[in-house]
């Protein structure tokens, strides 16, 4: 990247008169700064703190609160799904917007520090909602607000670092994406009976670490090209054609396959350590917050490992392959589980496939992004594959632990299933060809 690329914007460029750069003009070509590279895993650590507590283990609590205990995973289930959509259409919207925001600040930052502000108020009508309906109201808000900032914030892989660093780059925010999966698990744990600061303290420490990568991060003002509008422009905001870009369809079939197996697990993880491992409601929490720590133990290390690896060797495909397979042989021994020391084991196993795969398969969707200008937007579409199987797990395995189970505890056939559509999710890999 050329001196005038990498440096932020400031008063005095909003009144040159130069000619500001296409998007497309300002591909980093030498390697990202240690700041930005510091603060992009920092600020992704942030984002799931405060988005994955509530996951983890606080909408749950919240939602026993309210309802009935036979009646909560059917509630937790109806919330976590009907938000996810706001995400699925969020995500690729603010995207294509940030893509083509000229604003002298850049076009990721103001869509960051809009979404903070949205998410931190999502996070307060959770906490003094009293209803259901009310806690579906603060979860929409705080997934609009996590998507204005991660679309955005994700995109920033693609304009500030090189491909030959990008392995490297994913697997720290892969990794600080766990961690902060990690602390979500203890700060839940801290404040299980305190409703407001279960869910505000993240909130608020993803503020702090987003701004902070704001104030570091090199956004260059950028003119866009002109497009037609209208609704077409807009239903194409949601769409990457499959025929026209097939790498980048199997990329995208792969993650959903990946992402939804996971969720099957983490919505219901709570309620199937109380009823198959047969553990109270505090007990269960300590234990996803240890589980949490060996798994992230876990990914930490064979995440670095991997993506050093992926960069030395430039191939990505046998890394993504083999470990979205291993993952799916994790969540199928989660059906034999019936004790902690079994559970952490799996956790073990869990943990350093998907730190290796999303640390290779990150690189991977952006080495095989369709348009460089219009990044945000693709990798928009891309979200779409990790919001949609979150709004379909709930629902999903809401129907399969009822199966031939009247008090909904069917959990056999619930990992069973999340490990074949993890194995699916290896295969999507085969097909493509621009990666190695």
């Amino acid at each position: 990247m050329s001196p005038n690329a990498s440096r932020a914007p400031g008063p005095a460029d909003a009144g040159s008169t130069r000619t500001l750069p296409y998007a497309e003009d300002i591909l980093p070509t030498e390697k990202a700064s240690l700041p930005v590279v510091v603060w992009m895993a920092v600020a992704q650590f942030g984002i799931f703190l405060g988005l994955l507590a509530p996951v983890t283990v606080s909408l749950a609590l919240k939602v026993q609160d309210l309802v009935p205990a036979a009646e909560a995973p059917g509630a937790l289930g109806m919330v976590l799904s009907v938000a996810a959509v706001m995400a699925l259409v969020a995500n690729p919207v603010v995207g294509r917007l940030s893509d083509r925001t000229t604003s002298r600040w850049g076009r990721r930052r103001p869509w960051m520090i809009a979404g903070c502000a949205v998410f931190i108020l999502g996070m307060v009508v959770i906490a003094t909602a009293g209803s259901v309906a009310m806690v579906l109201v603060g979860w929409l808000l705080g997934q609009l607000g996590d998507n204005m900032i991660l679309a955005p914030l994700l995109t920033t892989i693609a304009d500030q670092v090189p491909e030959f660093q990008r392995g490297t780059v994913s697997a720290n925010v892969g990794i600080m994406q766990n961690v902060g999966i990690l602390a979500a698990a203890y700060v839940a744990s801290w404040f299980v009976h305190n409703m407001f600061l279960l869910f505000v303290v993240p909130a608020v420490i993803a503020t702090i670490t987003v701004v902070v990568y704001c104030i570091v991060l090199p956004d260059r003002q950028v003119r866009v090209h002109a497009e037609p509008g209208g609704w077409m422009k807009l239903l194409r905001t949601f769409w990457v054609n499959p025929l026209e870009f097939p790498d980048f369809g199997w990329a995208w079939v792969s993650r959903f396959c990946m992402i939804l197996s996971s969720f099957l697990f983490i919505t219901f993880r709570l309620f199937f350590l109380q009823h198959r491992v047969e553990l109270t409601t505090d007990e269960a929490v300590q234990a996803i917050t240890a589980g949490v720590l060996i798994y992230t133990i876990a990914l930490v290390i064979a995440a670095k490992i991997g993506g050093w690896l992926s960069d030395r060797y430039r191939r990505r495909k046998v890394f993504v392959i083999a470990t979205a397979a291993l993952f799916g042989v994790g969540t199928y021994l989660l059906a034999h589980v019936t004790s902690l020391s079994g559970y952490y084991l799996v956790e073990v196993l869990m943990g350093a496939t998907y730190g290796i795969y999303y640390a290779v398969d990150m690189a991977l969707v952006v080495d095989v992004l369709p348009n460089p200008d219009d990044a945000a937007k693709d990798l928009g579409v891309m979200n779409i594959a990790n919001a949609l199987p979150q709004s379909l797990a709930g629902a999903l395995g809401g129907w399969l632990l009822g199966l031939g189970s009247t008090e909904g505890t069917n959990y056999t056939l619930l990992f069973l299933v999340a490990g074949i559509v993890a194995v699916l999710g290896a295969a999507a890999i085969l097909p493509i060809k621009k990666v190695r």
